[in-house]
């Protein structure tokens, strides 16, 4: 296998050729810039389709048609870019076209700042635009997650015709580590006989979102209920570290995650039992494991980059059985190491552990 020293952006970009990735559409901004940049340079080379489009309105709409046309696409933006796609993205998932759309956070809201957040986690997870909708949603943790869920979210999206989304942040994006690549990856290559490649032989595939007939879209949406729920009991993605004999067990994922893990360490040095969960599907959400390990013995810590938008899922899997703490930065600020010992200890010195 091949080993390289890689940007968490380029990473992602290499992995989704790699992927089969036929088409990008896409809308310069900061700090996803360089996955453009990598795909405008390698996909033509390899037999792709490189477009940048006049505007983010425009690049959804560009992945709607090949997506509908059968092919392997990805968009990829940030935050305020996200949220011009979400009228597309809408479309999409009502169409039910697989597609991954790629969001590297930067702090908000209105245009805020460069660098990372994860303030669009509810945007992501709830459906950010109108109707009732769900997007796949995986949050890598490390360069090699930024690869490697870009594989799997390709997968993904054939497997159940939806759109799925990586959620990372500025800093997975810009940071350098080494990626390992399969080198003799096997594409996971899905009939799709809805798609629009022509009706020579058949009667023609049509693509439609509009239906005005409400005893009818209440059907479609029944359908599409039931296919989240699917979703929901096989696509469940986390990682547990120290959880069997923790008493306080930390909650976070992506970069708030690595920042949680050293502080998890430095705790255990000094005999605190802390352990940590870290959701790698934000949907569906690892709701399920997350009340397995709540009891009467048990507190958790959620820490974001955010106002606090994932620790109302995890306050929802708990369910009242222990307490749910919070702490956070702001504004594209990062929690330290020292930040989270000191929520800990205060943690503990309120608690009867």
């Amino acid at each position: 296998m091949a080993r390289k020293l890689m940007r968490g952006n380029d990473a992602l970009a290499e992995a989704a050729i790699l992927a089969g990735c036929k088409a990008f559409f896409g809308y310069p901004i900061t700090p996803q810039n360089e996955i453009p940049a990598y795909m405008a340079d390698q996909l033509p080379l390899r037999g792709g389709v490189y477009l940048q489009a006049e505007s983010e309105v425009s690049a959804i709409n560009m992945v709607y048609g090949a997506a509908g046309a059968g092919a392997r696409v990805m968009t990829s933006s940030s935050s305020p870019g996200i949220s011009l796609k979400q009228e597309g993205i809408s479309y999409i998932a009502a169409a039910e076209l697989p597609c991954v759309i790629v969001n590297v956070m930067r702090c908000g809201p209105g245009l805020g700042g460069i660098h990372p957040s994860q303030g669009d986690y509810f945007q992501a997870v709830k459906g950010g635009g109108h109707g009732d909708y769900k997007l796949i949603v995986l949050a890598p943790g490390s360069v090699q997650e930024m690869a490697d869920l870009t594989i799997l979210a390709f997968d993904l999206a054939d497997k159940w015709r939806n759109p799925v989304m990586i959620l990372a942040d500025g800093i997975l994006g810009q940071m350098m580590e080494p990626v390992v690549f399969e080198e003799d990856l096997k594409i996971n290559q899905v009939e799709k006989p809805w798609a629009t490649t022509g009706a020579i032989g058949r009667k023609p595939n049509i693509i439609n979102t509009l239906d005005i007939v409400p005893e009818s879209l209440e059907q479609k949406n029944i359908a599409l209920l039931t296919k989240y729920d699917e979703i929901r009991k096989q696509e469940v993605r986390w990682q547990e570290i120290h959880t069997e004999d923790a008493d306080l067990i930390l909650v976070a994922y992506g970069t708030s995650a690595r920042v949680a893990r050293s502080a998890m360490e430095e705790a255990r040095k000094k005999g605190l039992k802390v352990g940590l969960f870290r959701p790698i599907s934000l949907y569906p959400f690892p709701e399920g494991e997350i009340s397995r390990l709540a009891s009467s013995k048990t507190e958790f810590l959620t820490i974001e980059m955010s106002s606090g938008q994932m620790v109302e899922d995890v306050r929802l899997a708990v369910n009242g059985k222990c307490p749910v703490h919070f702490t956070n930065r702001l504004g594209g600020m990062v929690p330290t190491v020292e930040d989270i010992l000191e929520k800990i200890e205060e943690i503990y010195e309120g608690s009867d552990h």
